[in-house]
């Protein structure tokens, strides 16, 4: 159950593609006071660090890895991400996306990975996407009466620069299917943000108040840091 940024979030494939003067590695390092996923927290409201590195090239592939630790009340610790993906722009204002992204947890006592697929558009501020499971563990669930695969994600969000370091942003997303009903007890739920993001010399500072309307679930208020460096 990954990250509210992210991810957003985090996307992208290599095979085919050396590395060249077109091409970039990254790497980058944060800390969240709660890692939130689709607005429900991975970390039992506790903070998180997390890091990842990433691949880019100027055709329009990247790939990369993420990871955080997490706190489902059992004896699983961390969660680790895997991306692929395609994207480019039409014109100044329209852009699109399309990626792959696996979700694993290697010290989870149940088969518990999942993988998705993500199609997204933007035009200048504003960006939509969809994301829906294409692959998953058989314990996802917990119940064989569900379907491990059934759970789709429909977002999006605007983020208008007031300054050239400072940014402010809104989010709306529905949650829904089978898995839904197995980790929530609803076939869906919404979750909306709104954050205010400040880049610096030393990095990217974020403060994010963030919701859902799942029964018993209060509003959330996080600070993040993030740094990300050339390798």
């Amino acid at each position: 159950m990954n990250k509210l940024l992210i991810n957003t979030a985090a996307l992208t494939a290599t095979a085919l593609i050396s590395l060249s003067a077109n091409a970039a590695v990254e790497a980058n390092i944060g800390a969240t006071s709660n890692y939130l996923w689709r607005g429900v927290t991975q970390t039992n409201d506790a903070a998180a660090v997390q890091g990842g590195i990433d691949y880019s090239h100027d055709a329009g592939f990247y790939a990369g890895t993420w990871a955080s630790n997490v706190d489902f009340g059992n004896e699983t610790s961390y969660e680790i991400d895997f991306y692929a993906g395609y994207g480019g722009s039409i014109g100044d204002d329209f852009g699109y996306d399309i990626n792959y992204l696996y979700y694993a947890y290697p010290d989870a006592a149940d088969d518990v990975d999942f993988g998705e697929i993500t199609a997204a558009l933007s035009w200048k501020w504003f960006d939509v996407s969809y994301s829906h499971v294409v692959n998953a563990g058989d314990d996802v669930t917990g119940d064989a009466t569900l379907d491990e695969k059934d759970m789709g994600y429909l977002q999006a969000s605007v983020t208008y620069p007031i300054s050239d370091s400072l940014s402010v942003a809104a989010h709306y997303g529905v949650s829904s299917g089978d898995v839904v009903t197995a980790w929530y007890g609803t076939d869906d739920y919404a979750d909306y943000s709104v954050s205010l993001s400040k880049d610096t010399d030393f990095g990217t500072v974020s403060f994010t108040v963030s919701d859902t309307d799942l029964e018993d679930d209060d509003a959330k208020v996080l600070v993040g840091y993030s740094y990300s460096f050339g390798l």
